[in-house]
């Protein structure tokens, strides 16, 4: 092949991939600060990304087995800590956001929640179900978790629990009526779409884990996400992740 033609074609391969549209996997509590960023960024940058959402061991283990993300937003910073040491990111990240977690229950319903032992005893008696993200591979399950044994009610709790795959399956469980009440993200009870729906009680921090979430660009990425990288940490998207409940650094 012709050295000009073989330039030509490195060229188009490299403009290629930075144009290319970057999937973005995030943890499902980023949901919609997440979506209306992206919406900014096509706005400022005229670029898009692509979101995908789900908890994020599933991701993690997404990525371990080859999925072909350009960036991961955890929920848990140990899942990139550990895609870091097994040489599957350009670095160890960065953390952009600390999240909290609720008690949640739609509107309307009769169940009192209340943050005290003694409301949160009444409530759980009340309830025939209660929704939690599975604490086997979402961090929120597990702070979860945390916080009812740290109340002293895991056990009285753990019949009526059933388990949502991931933080937003476990909210919908309870606007839907298939839950009496959830322990919701505050980044979903904040959104509109589910304020309406829906009353909360913010949990104490102390009571679990930090929820440390941390994002962190694959290797082989695709150039363009690299940008998003950037700009997810830039003021005008700290303020989004503001607005819906984050501490961000």
């Amino acid at each position: 092949m012709k050295p000009i033609l073989m330039a030509f074609l490195a060229l188009y391969a490299f403009a290629s991939l930075a144009q290319a549209v970057p999937t973005v996997a995030a943890a499902s509590d980023l949901k919609f600060p997440l979506e209306e960023i992206a919406a900014n960024y096509k706005s400022d940058k005229g670029q898009a990304v692509k979101l995908v959402f789900g908890s994020s061991g599933v991701l993690w283990q997404q990525v371990k087995n080859g999925a072909p993300f350009s960036l991961l937003m955890s929920a848990d910073e140990a899942y990139v800590d550990d895609l870091f040491k097994n040489n599957l990111t350009i670095d160890g990240g960065t953390l952009y956001a600390i999240g909290r977690i609720v008690l949640l229950e739609k509107k309307g319903s009769p169940i009192k929640l209340s943050i005290d032992k003694e409301g949160l005893i009444k409530a759980i008696q009340d309830a025939k179900k209660i929704a939690i993200a599975n604490p086997a591979h979402a961090p929120y399950g597990r702070a979860a978790k945390e916080y009812l044994t740290s109340m002293g009610v895991w056990e009285l709790i753990e019949p009526k629990l059933v388990f949502g795959e991931n933080i937003s399956q476990a909210t919908m469980f309870a606007l839907t009526g298939s839950a009496d009440f959830a322990i919701s993200a505050l980044s979903l009870a904040s959104s509109p779409q589910i304020q309406v729906q829906s009353t909360y009680v913010l949990i104490p921090d102390t009571l679990h884990k930090p929820l440390k979430h941390r994002m962190v660009l694959l290797k082989n990425t695709a150039f363009s996400a690299k940008d998003f990288y950037i700009y997810l940490q830039e003021p005008k998207s700290k303020q989004v992740m503001t607005r819906y409940g984050f501490a961000t650094p």
